[in-house]
């Protein structure tokens, strides 16, 4: 059920961010739903019309070729998707100033791409075409959906002209970042990596005053040649400088490394503040 729920609101957002942000202001998008705005600012067929038209004909020559759970993850969402821009369409709004409704379309259509992936679903799209043109030539498949990204985003530079491509471009990247925040985790943390010789003592203060846990990792310095042990330690975000102020004040002159994680699952990292 939750996944259900994450796959009709996540379909419903990016409908949303088309009709109401992207239609009134003539910016396109890559894959399919960028060719079906780009055919709609061309000749004004909707958007809904075109994509699902394009689905069952992708669907149609691809279905011998993919895998059926493929197939089955877009045999739902992107007849969703056709009818709620359908609903919608009637109700785009105009803003003043068409790099906004950029701005919004892509963290809009970024969450809403970023929920349908994280129920297990997909749009489909040019990664079909591009797992169809794998099986049947070997090319690669990222590297040919994103040209296929690329010339339709390209094609729109004939359409709606040189500024809004390059909005389109920012508001792809946005929806990138903001859909590899949804599906990585909206609550990332981070890893320290600390090489002292003081490492009991940082550990015992973890633990005592961040709630967390720390890990031992066995090591060996090559230039000294001596056995070390490295601390090993998870902590939410806002921890951060609290432990950073720990080390400096156990060991300045400790070796940190810190790196962002976004996705946690399992053990028993953390405690409940």
């Amino acid at each position: 059920m939750k996944n259900v729920i994450l796959m009709i609101s996540g379909t419903l957002i990016i409908a949303l961010s088309i009709t109401l942000l992207a239609m009134p202001h003539s910016i396109a998008d890559g894959g399919i739903l960028g060719l079906a705005l780009l055919i709609y600012y061309a000749i004004g067929v909707s958007p809904s019309i075109v994509v699902f038209g394009l689905f069952v004909v992708i669907t149609l020559f691809s279905y011998k070729y993919l895998s059926k759970s493929v197939v089955l993850k877009t045999i739902v969402t992107v007849p969703m998707l056709s009818f709620f821009t359908y609903l919608t369409e009637p109700y785009g709004i105009v803003l003043e100033d068409p790099l906004v409704a950029a701005i919004f379309f892509g963290l809009l259509s970024g969450v809403g791409f970023g929920l349908v992936i994280y129920s297990g679903s997909s749009i489909g799209g040019t990664s079909t075409i591009a797992l169809l043109l794998k099986k049947k030539f070997g090319w690669d498949v990222i590297f040919t959906a994103f040209i296929m990204d690329v010339i339709i985003v390209l094609a729109g530079v004939f359409i709606i002209g040189v500024l809004n491509t390059l909005y389109t471009v920012i508001a792809l990247f946005i929806g990138k970042v903001a859909s590899d925040y949804v599906i990585g985790g909206l609550d990332s943390k981070k890893a320290f990596v600390i090489v002292s010789s003081k490492h009991d003592e940082i550990a015992k203060r973890v633990v005592t005053n961040l709630a967390s846990s720390a890990t031992y990792i066995n090591g060996k310095g090559v230039y000294a040649n001596q056995e070390q042990k490295m601390l090993y330690v998870l902590i939410k975000n806002h921890k951060v400088m609290q432990l950073r102020r720990i080390i400096n004040e156990i060991d300045p002159d400790a070796f940190v490394v810190v790196n962002n994680v976004k996705d946690v699952s399992g053990g028993t990292f953390f405690g409940s503040n």
